[in-house]
């Protein structure tokens, strides 16, 4: 790339951090920089989930139905008979949702759009690390913005086409696959593998607080029409991508941080060396699609998120809807109060992020960490659906707790895993494979995310139990997947405790 120095790196700073550099009439340290990273790409991140969420909000709304008590082959005495003959149903539904194929159709709707993530995720990782990740990332969140907004604009359409849907949610995917490949991309340039869990863990409460922000302003936009539940996220991501384009630093090569010789040493690890590389001329080559599957961990961590996203996405798109037929303490919640109590399951996801990513910086143990986690989730999820209906507050107490070991593994592989695996030592200093890694662990993740809101559709008619039945079981693959690699990292510290025994031994 050659030097940075002259006007080919200054006008690749975005307007606005030129615009401050000229206020100050200094550049900023790399500290500064850091913390614009990790602040815009968690803004960022959370709009995506923000606007992802509001589908799952609405559905009650699209889909009416008559809700039934559940029935559940596990033996329990905490079993409630209640009947909601004596409520009204606040909306008739929205054609075509409102037949008696309503779920499946939702179904399908959220199949279309996780399958069109999922593909155009592998080809965002691809282009992530060709493009400008800031300019690429702008063009997604506005896009995102757009295809959520004209979703919502068919409540003011009247718009029941069935083909609009799907094709609207079809482009929404593509567009929303953009975001997360950018954004891993963006932190992996900007910080080193030293306790990158825990920041990346803390960084990935996104997730949640962009779920938890969804769900309020959907929730709170039904009682105006639930078009204005799709509008309000819609514009919420636009606004942000024009701060994406304003403000974030893609890479310390793009702000010319060490401009003056001051800033390279207060460079962090896992920065001063790409810096070294691209000022020395250096010019890396990006990492091929199939080049990055044979990195060591990343099919067996791809397979896992296969199994973690289902469990995680399929939470996602159906708990609002599960929650309002489901009988707490005899009686059933409304579709704004259902939306509302849904959020603590994503509050638990923001403490179970952040104790994955500590516990595997403590551990040094990636694979043992999302594992153990995968384990605890069985029987919280198989708690929640047996005793989750007792009372509110025993609910909102099983909620989190699932949430904490749902959330906590998939946090970890999409973020501190992906970062790792995308500057792994086989390809010998080469940082152009962050997004790439990224977008395959995350893709083949949302495969699995894209089939269990879809096979929900359709068996949570029969049978709640079955769905559950269907999310332990992937919770458990999930957890043997990474078997190999839990031996490994097990081998290793044990090796490493009998090196330092031998070490005393030879010293005494």
């Amino acid at each position: 790339m050659g030097s940075l120095e002259g006007p080919t790196a200054q006008s690749s700073k975005p307007p606005g951090i030129r615009f401050a550099e000229l206020l100050r009439k200094t550049g900023f340290s790399i500290r500064a920089y850091q913390t614009i990273v990790l602040i815009v790409t968690f803004l960022a991140y959370a709009s995506y989930h923000a606007s992802r969420k509001t589908t799952s909000i609405v559905k009650s709304v699209l889909d009416p139905g008559s809700p039934e008590v559940r029935l559940s082959p596990w033996p329990t005495s905490h079993y409630l008979k209640a009947s909601r003959a004596n409520q009204t149903v606040s909306s008739s539904g929205w054609a075509p949702f409102s037949g008696k194929d309503g779920s499946a159709m939702l179904g399908e709707i959220d199949l279309a759009f996780l399958s069109f993530y999922s593909l155009g995720m592998y080809f965002s990782g691809h282009l992530g690390d060709r493009l400008d990740l800031r300019l690429f990332l702008t063009v997604g969140m506005v896009g995102t913005g757009l295809f959520t907004s004209l979703f919502g604009a068919a409540y003011w359409l009247n718009v029941h086409s069935y083909a609009y849907f799907l094709v609207i949610q079809m482009l929404a995917g593509l567009f929303q696959s953009t975001g997360w490949p950018s954004v891993v991309a963006v932190v992996g340039n900007w910080f080193g593998k030293s306790k990158r869990g825990l920041i990346m863990g803390i960084w990935n409460a996104h997730t949640s607080v962009g779920n938890i922000a969804g769900s309020l302003i959907a929730s709170a936009a039904l009682r105006y029409g639930w078009g204005w539940s799709f509008a309000l996220p819609g514009l919420l991501i636009a606004l942000i991508g024009l701060v994406v384009f304003l403000v974030l630093p893609a890479n310390p090569e793009s702000v010319d941080i060490n401009k003056d010789g001051g800033d390279l040493s207060e460079s962090v690890e896992g920065v001063k060396e790409p810096l070294l590389k691209q000022m020395s001329g250096d010019k890396e080559k990006a990492v091929g699609f199939m080049e990055a599957w044979r990195i060591p961990g990343v099919a067996p961590f791809a397979l896992c998120l296969f199994f973690s996203k289902l469990v995680a996405y399929t939470f996602l798109y159906w708990l609002p809807f599960y929650i309002s037929r489901t009988a707490i303490d005899g009686k059933y919640l409304s579709d704004q109060m259902a939306g509302n109590l849904s959020t603590l399951f994503d509050v638990g996801g923001v403490f179970g992020g952040i104790l994955a990513g500590h516990i595997s910086d403590r551990l040094d143990a990636r694979a043992i960490t999302a594992a153990m986690f995968m384990y605890c989730a069985i029987p919280a999820l198989f708690f929640y659906r047996v005793y989750g209906d007792v009372s509110l507050y025993t609910n909102i107490a099983l909620m989190f707790v699932a949430g904490v070991f749902v959330n906590g593994p998939y946090a970890l592989i999409t973020t501190a895993v992906s970062a790792d695996l995308g500057t792994h030592s086989s390809l010998s200093g080469n940082s152009r494979a962050l997004a790439t890694v990224t977008a395959i662990i995350d893709g083949t993740g949302s495969i699995g995310a894209a089939f269990g809101p879809m096979l929900t559709g359709y068996i949570s008619t029969r049978s709640w139990s079955g769905v559950f039945m269907m999310l332990m079981a992937s919770a458990l693959v999930a957890g043997l997947l990474l078997t190999r690699l839990v031996m490994a990292e097990v081998a290793a510290k044990v090796q490493k405790a009998r090196s330092s025994s031998s070490s005393m031994s030879l010293e005494v």
